[in-house]
């Protein structure tokens, strides 16, 4: 039995499905599957893919929609469908049980598909004797099936075959370990798809900006022959019972938001605010921090926290010359997180060591609770100085610096993950801002990016009032702009 011979039986899943308003989305899975169309559903499936319906199969299916579209409906039937028919004809090693897995950003986003599917073998007596076992993160089939949910981590799906993967709202994926979740669980579960035949990805979710695995395949596939499909459909075609007042309310008071949650376009005035490449050749690989160097001044950066819900952040750095003594390399030696919960003054007494074991007596950092922060710090002994700059000009000051290799990074996961996710968002007034995406983390390169800029901000110390002499001798602990010499010497400013 097929999907839509599914979707239309009155004893499995047409009591959800039942009404005219789920058309749109039975032409698109008849597409998906390569079943039997009318005229009116090609005429639909083009409107919506852009190219003549599939010939076969499809192995990936993508769906850009809008909000309140059914996403999670249609995933959830697909899923639960594939699951349940399953039989194994020696796909299967003895013991092995293969997944339906819905991978979403957190657990809580993925069970909004997990508790439909329970629903469906739960509610529809052919289903009900299916479920064996219920697990933390989902059930067990007497078909060798697990239906489960599990987060954006491309560590927790390895190493199990994979019957279907649904990626929900794959465009919002943040992990503060990893600049490309997405791409990271796509290549993590595409082993797992091998062995098992009829396997498929369902990426399905709201666009955002146009950078990210969602938008790669669309970019890559909508509208081009394949076995990669790329949907892109606004809500009102989705579910024509949607007010369209709502619609156009959220239009007039955002356009570039609502044209992406509503209209199913990917917006144009969010870019991302530096490249992997950039990053990358700024990165000393495997140099994790730099110990103290006499003869060299360092200075740092903080941006607080009151322990409830963000993270504690300090950057300690030094500026030197680049080895033509033409420029001026800021240097970043040391970056501490404190996560929360924790005690701020435990964590002001911990950074001020750090600070002191570095001969640093005052720190610069964020304006956030400044009074209370300045008093912390004095008893610890070190002066606080709140910035001058913004945390959006301090990023707009690190861009440069970072595309002309002028910065020397530790290798540090977190810090080079939220630097890629920042973004440029541009206001309607044309004004530019950069910080974190939404339910992301910025608080470690907000640290290390103050403590970089003010290292050779014009407005402060400039360049070369004074000179030391810093060395290094190993390799790794080089930028790639200075892995020529493997053995060197050069002036290091003292501010």
């Amino acid at each position: 039995m097929n999907l839509i011979e599914a979707l239309d039986d009155p004893n499995l899943f047409a009591p959800w499905f039942r009404d005219a308003t789920w058309n749109a989305w039975r032409a698109i899975l008849k597409g998906a599957l390569a079943l039997p169309m009318s005229v009116d559903e090609i005429a639909f499936f083009r409107s919506v893919a852009d190219r003549a319906p599939p010939t076969e199969r499809v192995q990936e299916l993508w769906i850009v929609a809008g909000r309140r579209g059914g996403k999670d409906s249609v995933a959830s039937v697909i899923a639960s469908h594939a699951a349940a028919l399953f039989r194994d004809a020696g796909q299967l090693r003895p013991g092995e049980r293969a997944l339906a897995m819905c991978l979403a950003t957190d657990r809580d986003q993925a069970k909004i598909v997990l508790n439909y599917c329970r629903a469906y073998f739960t509610d529809i007596p052919l289903l009900q004797g299916m479920v064996e076992r219920e697990t933390a993160f989902g059930f067990e089939l007497s078909n060798k099936i697990d239906i489960a949910v599990s987060t954006s981590n491309f560590r927790a799906v390895r190493g199990r075959p994979v019957l279907i993967a649904i990626l929900d709202e794959v465009a919002f994926w943040r992990d503060d370990n990893s600049a490309t979740p997405d791409e990271e669980v796509y290549r993590a579960i595409k082993p797992g798809l091998a062995t098992m035949p009829g396997s498929m990805i369902v990426g399905i979710s709201s666009p955002y900006r146009k950078t990210g695995l969602l938008h790669k395949k669309y970019k890559d596939h909508y509208g081009k022959p394949g076995k990669v499909l790329v949907i892109q459909a606004p809500t009102a075609l989705l579910n024509p019972t949607i007010d369209p007042e709502i619609i156009a309310e959220a239009l007039a008071e955002d356009p570039a938001a609502a044209r992406a949650e509503w209209l199913a376009e990917f917006r144009d005035d969010i870019s991302a605010f530096v490249s992997q490449e950039a990053v990358d050749a700024c990165t000393s690989p495997d140099v994790l921090e730099r110990p103290r160097v006499d003869g060299v001044k360092y200075s740092a950066f903080v941006d607080p926290s009151g322990g409830s819900s963000d993270s504690m952040t300090l950057a300690i750095g030094h500026s030197q010359l680049s080895e033509d003594k033409k420029r001026s390399i800021s240097v970043l030696d040391a970056v501490r997180e404190i996560r929360a919960p924790f005690s701020p003054d435990d964590a002001v007494a911990e950074f001020a060591a750090l600070l002191q074991s570095y001969g640093i007596r005052s720190v610069r950092g964020d304006r956030y609770g400044a009074e209370w922060v300045s008093q912390a710090f004095k008893k610890a002994g070190i002066e606080y100085r709140p910035a001058d700059l913004s945390k959006s000009e301090i990023y707009r000051d690190l861009l440069p610096r970072l595309n002309s290799g002028e910065v020397d990074l530790l290798d540090n996961r977190r810090l080079a993950a939220q630097l890629l996710g920042l973004e440029r968002r541009t206001a309607r007034g044309g004004r530019d801002s950069i910080d974190h995406a939404p339910g992301a983390k910025d608080d470690l390169a907000n640290a290390a990016a103050g403590c970089l800029v003010y290292l050779t901000s014009a407005r402060h110390q400039p360049v070369g009032a004074s000179m030391g002499t810093y060395s290094r001798t190993s390799e790794r602990a080089q930028t790639p702009l200075q892995r020529e010499a493997a053995t060197w010497s050069v002036p290091c400013t003292i501010l």
